[in-house]
């Protein structure tokens, strides 16, 4: 009788198309999937971002996680705020930022090496030296500055593999907001150098977040990329712009992406109408 039950309960999930049953009753439907939450202080923007980001999304596939936060029109949008990706070569900024919040600390400037390594590691995404600026910082300063940063969420890669630091937009997002405003864990000069080396960045990495802003905003970038057996590629872009009457910043992560490019083209639809909205705005 056992087996007679047993092998019903597996015609049924065949013929369901794979929904699992127990004793006959199905199980709960899977949550929906997240969806795009705006809010903002100008009127209709937020009904507009969501609408048209949604719109953006429709049809690509991958995991993709968006944050926006205008500061004129108190504008944020959030979509998977808080889902975890490798940060790939976006953790060159925490690395930079850290460099500089530890010089601050002790008093001093960045040596010549320091300064010629940074650019590198921002303005071409060099990445031995982003390992040699990670092994001298070594995980407690990096901590430390994520500490500091209130960027509780972020997790430093193990055994130097710094590619694959957990992060989120919550927290990329709060170190655009860090890089951008006077506050008290960078300083100014920190933070204009910071923005200096990701406007510096070399024109085939300017791709992502930067894409369909307008003229005369300034643009400042730094994208990831990595493949891995699971998930894919990985695909991200943190950018910061200023001009016509806007403060914003972008940060979108996916992965699960079949190629490289198609994780870019994702990010760029993204991007496309945040900047055409705020511009309408």
């Amino acid at each position: 009788m056992t087996h007679r039950i047993s092998r019903r309960v597996r015609v049924l999930a065949a013929i369901a198309g794979g929904a699992a049953f127990t004793a006959g009753v199905a199980a709960p439907a899977s949550a929906a999937a997240p969806t795009v939450s705006c809010t903002s202080a100008k009127a209709g923007l937020a009904a507009k971002l969501k609408t048209d980001i949604t719109a953006a999304m429709a049809n690509r596939k991958g995991t993709i996680a968006v944050g926006l936060y205008d500061r004129s029109t108190k504008t944020t949008c959030t979509l998977r705020s808080t889902t975890h990706y490798d940060s790939a070569s976006t953790v060159k900024v925490t690395v930079l930022a850290t460099l500089l919040w530890d010089a601050k600390k002790h008093n001093r400037y960045l040596t010549a090496t320091e300064q010629k390594l940074a650019t590198a590691m921002i303005t071409k995404s060099d990445n031995d030296a982003t390992t040699k600026l990670w092994k001298q910082l070594g995980l407690t300063k990096i901590k430390g500055f994520l500490t500091a940063a209130g960027m509780t969420q972020t997790t430093p890669g193990a055994n130097g593999y710094w590619g694959l630091t957990q992060i989120d937009v919550h927290d990329e997002q709060r170190l655009l907001a860090m890089i951008t405003a006077t506050n008290t864990v960078l300083s100014d000069n920190s933070r204009a150098y910071i923005q200096k080396l990701m406007g510096q960045v070399v024109s085939s990495q300017r791709w992502g977040t930067p894409y369909g802003v307008p003229s005369g905003v300034s643009v400042h970038v730094k994208n990831g990329w990595l493949s891995r057996s699971t998930h894919g590629w990985r695909v991200h872009s943190l950018g910061t712009f200023k001009g016509h009457g806007h403060d914003y910043m972008i940060t979108v992560l996916s992965h699960d992406n079949s190629t490289m490019n198609y994780g870019i083209s994702t990010i760029q639809g993204i991007a496309k109408v945040i900047h055409k909205d705020l511009a309408a705005s």
